[in-house]
């Protein structure tokens, strides 16, 4: 096996169980492995510090995933760590919900993979070119442990591309899924499109939020930004919501939603599904001088890295201006973002800025969080990004 030794005093991260080396902290590489290839990580002293695989592309030249040097990475190591990963979710999945993510990365000790759970087809990305490698071994592990009915592959993201793979979308074993998967969450059934869909097919790690948020719209008119396949609009239909108005982006979004709502015998009536640039649609909203009660604002990743952020935060402050400024006083807005490049503490700052602009007092009443099937490791705390803020507009 080759191995690889890092220059003095860049073992800190590693020996605190970090599992990102970058291109940088490399001083020695014994040997020629390939892209994907497990190797054994030194320090500049020769103590070993981890197995983790290589990548000459990427500037995180080695993804660690075991720090226990007497420990074999071969298909038994995968089928446990998949195993241990999958049986932690299961609490989740009952009648009310059958549809989660079963393997988050580095987080399940897996850099690379995500697998997620929609009724009984799985779809998986694989972001790593070590993952990438084993691909095999790993299908045929989550065949015999879960039976799927077949198992999509959605490696479309762009972080394919700094690890040098092509994108793949296509199905890897068993049944295609249907153009439209019937999937329950919460009670709340919903048609997703696995293959051109977004992300995986499905916003799994807004489950509980979702739910936290319907307990406030009973009898409210609602605004639901970047609604996608409805999932805030659904679960405050359900929870009793006076109106919705949904607005998205996305002609496909928009037609899911109203499918969605028939599929749960929602009042159509009570919903106004709205294809349109959100920006554009709020700045709309204010010229004729409507008003909610509650607003959702749940909008893409606007920092995809530190690089982004300055951007990222002019976008975000000018969206939550907007949605102050649409509010009832004493209305609430349910804020996210996705952006791990955006912690809580500079998103909160952010907010302050667009309430200044606005002209608004705010109070935050409640922080939102990924769920627990996006657990998050104590060691990379870069695995926590989703977080929002319920905020009182005063």
């Amino acid at each position: 096996m080759v191995e690889i030794v890092l220059k003095k005093g860049k073992e800190k991260a590693a020996l605190q169980r970090h599992p990102w080396v970058f291109s940088g902290a490399l001083e020695k590489i014994k040997g020629k492995p390939e892209d994907g290839d497990v190797v054994k990580v030194f320090a500049f002293d020769n103590e070993f510090l981890a197995y983790g695989y290589f990548n000459s592309n990427s500037r995180v030249a080695v993804r660690l995933l075991e720090w226990d040097e007497t420990q074999t990475i071969d298909k038994a190591w995968y089928e446990n760590r998949l195993k241990q990963a999958i049986a932690s979710r299961q609490f989740i999945l009952t009648e009310e919900t059958n549809t989660c993510r079963l393997v988050f990365s580095e987080a399940d000790f897996l850099p690379g993979l995500i697998v997620d759970k929609y009724a009984n087809f799985l779809s998986l990305q694989i972001l790593s070119s070590g993952i990438e490698k084993v691909k095999d071994i790993i299908v045929d592990i989550l065949k015999a442990a879960l039976n799927p009915t077949g198992i999509f592959d959605k490696s479309d993201a762009t972080a394919r591309t700094h690890e040098g793979l092509p994108i793949e979308n296509g199905l890897i074993w068993g049944e295609n899924p249907p153009e439209l998967l019937e999937v329950k969450e919460n009670g709340i059934i919903y048609n997703i499109n696995i293959a051109d869909g977004q992300k995986s097919g499905f916003y799994c790690d807004q489950r509980d939020n979702r739910k936290i948020l319907a307990s406030y719209t009973k009898g409210k008119r609602v605004l639901d930004c970047f609604s996608y396949s409805g999932g805030f609009s659904l679960n405050s239909l359900a929870n009793g919501a006076k109106s919705i108005t949904s607005v998205d982006s996305s002609a496909l979004a928009v037609e899911t939603l109203k499918q969605n709502i028939i599929l749960n015998h929602f009042s159509e009536e009570k919903v106004t599904a709205i294809q349109s640039d959100v920006n554009k649609q709020l700045r709309a909203f204010k010229e004729s001088g409507e008003t909610f009660d509650v607003i959702v604002l749940d909008p893409p990743k606007y920092a995809p890295s530190r690089s982004a952020l300055d951007r990222a935060a002019r976008a975000y402050k000018d969206l939550n201006r907007l949605g102050m400024l649409l509010l009832e006083k004493g209305g609430l807005l349910a804020t996210f973002s996705c952006s791990g490049a955006v912690d809580i503490e500079t998103f909160k700052q952010i907010i302050a800025w667009a309430a200044l602009d606005a002209g608004k007092e705010v109070q935050i009443i409640k922080q939102f969080c990924q769920p627990e099937d996006h657990p998050v490791r104590i060691s990379f705390p870069e695995g926590e990004y989703l977080k929002g803020l319920l905020l009182r507009v005063l």
